[in-house]
C-alpha cells in the first residue's frame, strides 16, 4: 500500500472515532477501565470514565451534566431517569448484578460473617444508603441481622462504596462493606479476609446501563452499550465476580 493512500486511510479512521462520557458506578469501576481499553482498541472510540455514587450522578444528569452513558449500580434510578425523559426509551438493560461482601485487611472476618453477628469491630465502613445502592444493601443486612441500630455510633459512612473500600484499604476502618468486584482482581489472590454476603440477606443489586437523551444521536455511544452486551464483555464483568442477567 503506498503511503498517501495509508494516511489517507488513517486519517478517515481518526475522522471517524469520537469520545464517549460514561458515567460509573463507583463498585464498577476497575471493570469499566478494562472494559474501556477493550472498546477503544476494537472500535477506535475512547469511552470516558467518571465515578462516582449513582444518586449523585441521578442529580447531576437531572441538572443537564454531559454524560452520554450511565452504567448505575442499581435498577431504579435508569427507570426513574427513564420516566423523567432523561434517556432514551428502550435502551435500558442490566448488564450486571452486584454481590456484596464484608472485607477486612486483616483476617478478622470469618466465612460465616460472625464478625458482624457479634458486633465484634470497633468501627464499620459503608457506603451511604441514601446514596449509593450497595450502602442500601449493607443497612438491610445489618437490618436483617437485627443489628442496624446497635451499630449506629460506630458507623464510618463514605459517599460511595469507593470511599467505603478506601477507609478499609487505608487501615483507617477495620471492616466495611464493599462490593466483591472491588477486592476480586482476576487471576490474582485476594487481599485480607471477607465474607460473601448470602443474597437472602438483601435484595439483589441489579446493576442497569442507560443511553442518555443527549446523546441520542451519538453513535459511538451506542457502540459501546452494544460492546457491553457482547460475549467478550461480559466474561470480563464475570471474572470480575460479578453475575450476568
Amino acid at each position: 500500500m503506498k503511503a498517501p493512500l495509508l494516511l489517507t486511510l488513517l486519517l478517515a479512521a481518526n475522522a471517524s472515532a469520537a469520545d464517549v462520557s460514561v458515567a460509573v458506578a463507583a463498585n464498577f469501576a476497575t471493570p469499566a477501565k478494562s472494559l474501556a481499553t477493550t472498546f477503544e482498541k476494537q472500535s477506535g472510540h475512547r469511552a470516558l470514565l467518571s465515578t462516582g455514587s449513582t444518586g449523585k450522578f441521578y442529580a447531576q444528569i437531572a441538572t443537564g451534566a454531559p454524560f452520554d452513558v450511565l452504567l448505575a449500580a442499581d435498577a431504579e434510578t435508569p427507570l426513574r431517569l427513564e420516566k423523567e425523559g432523561l434517556v432514551v426509551g428502550g435502551q435500558r438493560f442490566t448488564y450486571a448484578l452486584g454481590k456484596l461482601v464484608l472485607w477486612s485487611l486483616g483476617d478478622m472476618v470469618d466465612a460465616r460473617g460472625d464478625v458482624l453477628r457479634k458486633q465484634a469491630f470497633r468501627r464499620l465502613s459503608i457506603a451511604n444508603p441514601r446514596l449509593a445502592p450497595y450502602g442500601a444493601a449493607a443497612q438491610q443486612v445489618m437490618e436483617n441481622l437485627g443489628i442496624w441500630s446497635s451499630s449506629q455510633e460506630r458507623l464510618v459512612m463514605g459517599e460511595n462504596i469507593a470511599q467505603a473500600y478506601q477507609f478499609v484499604s487505608t487501615g483507617n476502618v477495620e471492616v466495611g462493606f464493599v462490593a466483591y468486584s472491588q477486592i476480586r482482581d482476576p487471576g490474582k489472590p485476594t487481599t485480607g479476609s471477607f465474607w460473601l454476603v448470602p443474597q437472602t440477606l438483601y435484595a439483589p443489586i441489579r446493576q442497569d446501563a442507560v443511553l442518555l437523551a443527549r446523546a441520542q444521536g451519538n453513535q459511538a455511544a451506542r457502540q459501546f452499550l452494544d460492546f457491553l452486551r457482547s460475549a467478550p464483555a461480559r466474561e470480563m464483568i464475570q471474572a470480575y465476580g460479578y453475575e450476568l442477567p
